[in-house]
C-alpha cells in the first residue's frame, strides 16, 4: 500500500496526538485506511466484529475513499471517558496552528523549550507538579530532620519516610558504613564484571538468599532496576512468554514487562479469582509469569499471597513476587509476607529493596541458582552499570543481621503497636484513615489541591512533614496523605500529629467522619462487626484480611 500523509492528522503536533490518542482513535471508523488495519487485526485475532452503521454512512465523506469493507469495535469504557467533545478538538486544532505559526516566526526548527514549558504548565494546572521538600535528616535524633525550603533551617518530624524501622541511624549500620569508607574508599570502581565485584557483594547475596530460603541472590543498584531488568530479560528470552500482571503493580514491573514486548494480561488488583479466569485463556504449554506485589505502598493492602501462588502454579506459571514494602517488616526474621504466610517455597522469584526497612540503598532478586545466573548473564540493567559501593554493601549486611535477630523482632513489634495507636487516634478524631492490614496508613483526601495544601500547612505551621500523594502516583479523586509511623515515633509525637492534622482538616472544610468500624474487609469482603473483633478465635484465616488484622491489633 502506498503511504499518504493524512491531511487531518498533519494539522496537529505529535505531542497533541499522543495526549489525545483515545479521541483520535474514536474517529478511526471514518478513515478507510485505518479501518483496513482494524479489519486485518480482528481477522488475525479471530474476533467477530460487527460492521458499524456510523462508518457506512460517514465514510463517503472521506477524500481517500476506496471500496473497502470496514469494521469497528466500540471503544472501551476507559477510552470513552478520556475523550473530549468535537468542539474542543476544533479548538485544539486552532490552538496548535496558532502556536506553530508563532514559533515558526522566530525559527524554522522545533521549539523544544516551548514544548517543555507547555507540558510543565499542564502539570501545574492539574496540581500534579512536584516540588521537592529540602530535607536533611538528623542522624542523632530520628525521626527528626531539618527542612530548608524557605532558606531557613526548620526543625521537623518526618512521618512519610520509607525508612520504616529507622535503620538508617542504627549504630551498627553507621559503624559498618564508616569502617568500610576508611578501609575500602567511597566507590566500587566499576561494573561487577570489570573491577567492581567484591567479597562484600557475594556475602550480601548469600545473606539475602538465606533470608528468603532460596539458592542464590543478585544485588542491583535499586529495586526499580531489579524488577525492570529481571522481567525484561525473562520476557525477551523465554519463547512465547505471557505475563500476568496485577493491575496495581509498580511502574518498575510495568516497564520491564512492556519493553520486553511479550504478551501481557492484566488481572484485577489482588484478585486470584480473576487471575485464574485469565490464565485459563492461555495455552498451558507456553511460558508464563504471574507478577504481583505483597504490600502495596499507596493503599496499604496485602495480597492473598498463598492463593495467588497456588493459582499461578496450577496453570504452570512462575511467580514473580515484589516484597519491597515487606522485607524487614514481616515474618519472624523479616523475610516479608512470604515468611509470615509460610509460603516462601511457593514464590519462585522474590524481589526486594535495601533502601526501605533495611535503611540503605539498592535492590535484589532471589531464586534458583540457574534463574539468578540467567539474569546475571543476560540482564543489561545488571551488567552495564557501576556496582554498589562497599559502604552501602557493609551497611546492608549489618542491617540484615540486626533485623533477623531478636532486636529486629522487637523493632517490628514496637512499630506494629505504634501503627495501631496512630490509626485508632486518627479514626477517633474523625479523620478517614484507611483500615489496612499493613504498616501503611493512607488518609484519604480526594482532592489534589486540598491534599497539597494540607501537606504544606503541616510543615510550615507545625513542623510536621507528611507528603501529599497525588495523580499520577494515585488515581484522580483518591489523593491522600500517606503516613508510616516507625518504632521511634513516641505517643506524644503521634498525639500532636493527630491534633494538628485534625485542626487543619476542619479549617479546610473537609468532611469529618464519625467513629465507625469499616463495613467490610477491603480484601475478602467479609462483613465487619465490632463485637467480633474481641473473640478469642480468629474470624478469618487469611492473614491479609483487614478483619483479622484489626482483631489481632485489639487482642
Amino acid at each position: 500500500m502506498n503511504s499518504k500523509a493524512c491531511p487531518f492528522l498533519n494539522k496537529f503536533s505529535m505531542s497533541s496526538i499522543r495526549q489525545y490518542a483515545p479521541l483520535f482513535l474514536s474517529y478511526v471508523e471514518k478513515c478507510p485506511v485505518m479501518m483496513q488495519g482494524a479489519r486485518l487485526q480482528s481477522t488475525v485475532s479471530g474476533e467477530n466484529v460487527a460492521p458499524s452503521p456510523t462508518a457506512e454512512t460517514e465514510v463517503g465523506r472521506c477524500p481517500f475513499l476506496t471500496q473497502e469493507d470496514v469494521t469497528v469495535t466500540k471503544a472501551s469504557t476507559a477510552v470513552q471517558e478520556d475523550t473530549i467533545p468535537q468542539q474542543q478538538l476544533l479548538q485544539l486544532q486552532a490552538k496548535e496552528e496558532k502556536q506553530g505559526e508563532k514559533e515558526n516566526i522566530t525559527s524554522k526548527f522545533f521549539n523544544y523549550e516551548g514544548f517543555f514549558t507547555r507540558q510543565l504548565q499542564k502539570k501545574k494546572d492539574e496540581h500534579a507538579y512536584r516540588v521537592f521538600k529540602k530535607v536533611m535528616r538528623d542522624a542523632s535524633s530520628f525521626p527528626h530532620a531539618f527542612e530548608h525550603s524557605t532558606g531557613k533551617e526548620k526543625d521537623i518530624t518526618v512521618w512519610c519516610s520509607n525508612d520504616y524501622l529507622g535503620m538508617t541511624w542504627h549504630p551498627k549500620v553507621m559503624e559498618a558504613v564508616s569502617e568500610a569508607l576508611w578501609k575500602h574508599g567511597a566507590g566500587s570502581g566499576g561494573t561487577r564484571n570489570i573491577s567492581g565485584n567484591s567479597p562484600l557483594h557475594e556475602a550480601l547475596e548469600r545473606e539475602l538468599a538465606k533470608l528468603h530460603h532460596k539458592e542464590a541472590g543478585l544485588v542491583f543498584t535499586s529495586c526499580y532496576v531489579a524488577n525492570d531488568t529481571t522481567l525484561f530479560t525473562l520476557g525477551k528470552h523465554l519463547p512465547g512468554m505471557h505475563f500476568f500482571s496485577d493491575a496495581g503493580n509498580h511502574a518498575s514491573m510495568i516497564q520491564g514487562i512492556r519493553t520486553s514486548m511479550a504478551q501481557k494480561h492484566v488481572f484485577r488488583h489482588n484478585d486470584p479469582v480473576h487471575l485464574e479466569e485469565v490464565l485459563k485463556t492461555v495455552d498451558p504449554n507456553v511460558p508464563k509469569i504471574v507478577a504481583f506485589e505483597t504490600v502495596h505502598s499507596m493503599d496499604g493492602t496485602i495480597c492473598p499471597t498463598v492463593e495467588m501462588c497456588d493459582v499461578a502454579h496450577k496453570y504452570g506459571a512462575m511467580t514473580f513476587v515484589d516484597e519491597v514494602h515487606a522485607v524487614g517488616l514481616y515474618g519472624d526474621h523479616g523475610a516479608g509476607v512470604g515468611e509470615q504466610d509460610n509460603c516462601l517455597d511457593k514464590m519462585d522469584i522474590i524481589s526486594g529493596t535495601l533502601g526501605k526497612a533495611f535503611g540503605n540503598m539498592g535492590g535484589y532478586i532471589v531464586g534458583s541458582s540457574k534463574l539468578v545466573d540467567m539474569i546475571r548473564s543476560y540482564g543489561s540493567g545488571f551488567i552495564f552499570t557501576t556496582s554498589l559501593p562497599p559502604t552501602v554493601l557493609s551497611g546492608c549486611l549489618a542491617s540484615v543481621k540486626v533485623l533477623t535477630s531478636d532486636e529486629g523482632r522487637e523493632l517490628r513489634a514496637r512499630q506494629k503497636r505504634n501503627v495501631k495507636y496512630l490509626r485508632e487516634k486518627l479514626v477517633s478524631s474523625g479523620l478517614p484513615a484507611s483500615h489496612s492490614p499493613s504498616h501503611i496508613i493512607p488518609i484519604m483526601v480526594g482532592d489534589a489541591e486540598a491534599c497539597t495544601k494540607l501537606s504544606n500547612d503541616l510543615i510550615t505551621k507545625y513542623g510536621i512533614y507528611v507528603q501529599s500523594i497525588n495523580y499520577p502516583t494515585v488515581a484522580k479523586g483518591t489523593e491522600r496523605l500517606r503516613v508510616a509511623p516507625t518504632p521511634h515515633h513516641t505517643k506524644e509525637m503521634m498525639d500532636t500529629f493527630v491534633d494538628c492534622l485534625a485542626e487543619l482538616w476542619k479549617d479546610s472544610g473537609l468532611k469529618v467522619y464519625g467513629q465507625a468500624c469499616p463495613e467490610a474487609c477491603e480484601c475478602c469482603d467479609k462483613k465487619l462487626r465490632i463485637q467480633d473483633m474481641f473473640k478469642n478465635e480468629p474470624v478469618c484465616q487469611r492473614t491479609n484480611c483487614t478483619y483479622a488484622s484489626l482483631q489481632a491489633a485489639l487482642a
